[in-house]
């Protein structure tokens, strides 16, 4: 049984669909934000990977490289400024944080 580009896509699409629903949802906990994002990088990683299989090309999978390299590094630092602002504010509340505005 062997997967067709049109099947990958569709997967592309549903995990995307599902991080734009957790966005616009939850827009309270800044933990569900942040993985709500990661999985919106990860729907267009999926199609990266796709095309480039199905096109016989190794760019679109260096391109995903890239991408994963540096949705890591946002996660830390997302992360890093979450754990700063819950030692300061004792919540992760949205629309709590008003700290950062300028």
């Amino acid at each position: 049984m062997t997967l067709t580009l049109g099947q990958f896509l569709s997967l592309g699409a549903m995990l995307f669909a599902l991080s734009v629903i957790g966005i616009f949802l939850n827009r309270k906990n800044l933990i569900v934000l942040l993985m709500a994002i990661e999985l919106m990088l990860l729907a267009v990683n999926t199609n990266f990977v796709a095309f480039s299989y199905y096109l016989g090309d190794m760019h679109g999978q260096i391109f995903v490289f890239f991408i994963l390299t540096v949705a890591a590094a946002e996660s830390a630092i997302g992360l890093a400024i979450l754990v700063l602002l819950f030692r300061s504010r004792s919540s992760i509340n949205v629309d709590e944080l008003n700290t950062l505005k300028g």
